[in-house]
């Protein structure tokens, strides 16, 4: 293949990375997270959002966010999302699965982002209804699911929603990294010091091999009256009733520790940014090509002419398609992608445009 835009999960973990991990797996240490480097991790993100954190290691994303919900909604609330977010479309059935049937609402908004007033109006309909289920947390994506951002501006906006109605609010935050350079602010702005309460820090689209973080924010629970001892002891137990407890927990915590020190998520999620930002901006300038919303990280949905779309795989270029309109593809880059591989797939839909 000349160049894969699929998706960041067809890179693989970045060197310091793999490193950490092959020196992780020699000798002995306490299983089940009892071992050194898995309460270094802990004290590396209290560090990172600069608060207090319970951390939680699993080694997927899905695990990441619906152990997250399920935590801290009942078998009759409901999960309110974007209509669009990864939560409601992306998981099969893990949410119901985990939560004992809680149902997951989609709302509206612009760029796969919730809109304020559409949450204000559900966070309020038929409260003690027993007809009705009931609201019982938020969830937002960062990066969202067609490549936008929220600003801090925008997060406030839901968390303000959900601190009146006293629901707590989860960040599925998969491209975290990504996000938050695009914001250009710290990990602690963009979490707690913006109302979110729980958050999937993402870490496998970014260079790890396999490892995410639930990352509970104390102050911010205590803040809305929950307890935040009891949500990290339900997440204790549901990541062990789940199946997501690892026995070599310290291979994950490596992962992490590596991921975390000396700039590695920071130079990665870089890279994969910058990478986008010109595939975006060569784009732009290829008569033919749509772009749909406008990539604010690493990844860009845009609608190419069928042609063009055929000729650019059958030269070896790979994307994302088929879920959507006919046209409409994927284009997302990781800490892997090449220079050269972005300006060829630019300068290919740009010869093509000039033929046909």
């Amino acid at each position: 293949m000349t160049c894969a835009f699929f998706s960041d999960n067809m890179a693989g973990a970045s060197e310091a990375v793999f490193k950490a991990m092959m020196e992780a797996a020699q000798g002995d240490a306490m299983p089940y997270g009892g071992d050194d480097g898995t309460a270094q991790v802990t004290r590396m993100l209290s560090d990172f959002f600069e608060c207090d954190v319970d951390v939680f290691l699993v080694s997927t994303g899905t695990a990441a966010n619906v152990l997250s919900i399920a935590a801290l909604t009942p078998p009759w609330g409901s999960v309110l999302c974007h209509s669009e977010s990864h939560l409601l479309n992306d998981e099969c059935t893990a949410p119901e699965f985990y939560t004992s049937g809680a149902r997951f609402v989609g709302i509206g908004g612009a760029d796969a982002k919730m809109d304020p007033a559409q949450l204000q109006k559900l966070v309020a309909q038929k409260i003690g209804d027993v007809h009705s289920c009931q609201p019982s947390v938020i969830s937002l994506s960062q990066v969202t699911e067609v490549g936008s951002v929220y600003s801090l501006e925008e997060i406030r906006a839901i968390t303000d929603v959900a601190k009146v109605a006293g629901l707590p609010v989860h960040m599925d935050g998969a491209r975290f990294a990504n996000a938050l350079l695009a914001l250009g602010c710290t990990p602690a702005e963009m979490t707690w010091k913006a109302g979110i309460d729980i958050l999937s820090f993402g870490a496998t689209k970014n260079g790890v091999m396999t490892g995410e973080a639930i990352v509970v924010f104390k102050s911010s629970f205590e803040s809305k009256g929950i307890d935040s001892n009891k949500v990290a002891q339900e997440l204790a137990y549901r990541r062990k009733r789940g199946g997501h407890l690892l026995s070599k927990m310290r291979v994950v915590s490596s992962q992490m520790m590596a991921y975390l020190s000396n700039d590695e998520w920071r130079r990665n999620a870089t890279h994969a940014n910058a990478m986008m930002a010109l595939l975006q901006e060569g784009l732009k300038t290829v008569p033919g090509v749509k772009i749909n919303t406008p990539a604010q990280a690493n990844m860009l949905f845009c609608t190419l002419p069928l042609d063009m779309m055929r000729h650019l795989q059958a030269e070896g270029f790979g994307f994302y398609t088929g879920r959507w309109e006919e046209g409409v593809i994927r284009l997302v880059t990781s800490f892997q992608t090449p220079k050269a591989g972005v300006e060829a797939f630019i300068d290919s839909a740009r010869r093509f445009s000039l033929l046909y």
